[in-house]
């Protein structure tokens, strides 16, 4: 059986490195979390939340899954958005998608993948729901357009939770925002779908 000691090796290397630059840095990250960004993303792990935007550990409240869908059923990420909300107080809620990602262009393929084609319908919707936008598009188009597409219904689905109309009713001071991030060149598109309230949305 293989085993992960490399792992570990490079884990201890890491924490030497931080402790080198920065004494106390562990010291004070054990003594607090207080993000103000909860970010939900995609799984794909060239897409790590903290790196593309130059923040370090303890900045960013992290929920990931295929595809960075917001499903109304999903416990999971509905508990994030609560925690993030209630418990840290974050002011901002961050959906970032990515081009070329392998949920979308899953979504976007005739063919069977098991399981996980429940989860990718959520996308097919997205899809079936803005059919006239993709005619006459080339396959990569699509699938950035799908991508792009998919964020804003995911920020609609995160303003539409009960966690965050709650918050909104409270008077909260939270916004909700949709990204899309480029592997290819590692900048961030804003797609421009802020919303900050009720009225707005």
């Amino acid at each position: 059986m293989d085993n992960l000691n490399h792992l570990f090796e490079r884990n201890r290397e890491w924490a030497r490195q931080v402790k080198e630059d920065n004494p106390n840095f562990f010291i004070e990250l054990s003594e607090q979390q207080a993000p103000k960004y909860l970010w939900i993303g995609c799984s794909d792990s060239r897409v790590p939340a903290n790196q593309i935007v130059k923040l370090p550990p303890g900045e960013i409240f992290v929920h990931r899954n295929i595809a960075n869908v917001v499903v109304h059923t999903d416990l999971n990420c509905l508990s994030v958005i609560q925690y993030a909300i209630e418990v840290l107080a974050i002011e901002h809620i961050v959906v970032c998608g990515h081009y070329g990602c392998g949920g979308i262009n899953a979504a976007m393929a005739d063919s069977e993948h098991g399981l996980i084609d429940n989860w990718l319908n959520h996308i097919k919707d997205v899809r079936r729901l803005h059919a006239d936008k993709f005619v006459g598009l080339s396959k990569r188009e699509q699938q950035d357009l799908l991508c792009e597409l998919n964020v804003k219904e995911q920020v609609l689905n995160v303003c539409n939770t009960t966690v965050v109309q709650s918050a909104w009713k409270k008077g909260k001071k939270l916004s909700v925002h949709g990204w899309a991030y480029s592997i290819k060149n590692g900048i961030i598109v804003d797609l421009e779908t802020s919303i900050s309230s009720r009225e707005q949305l």
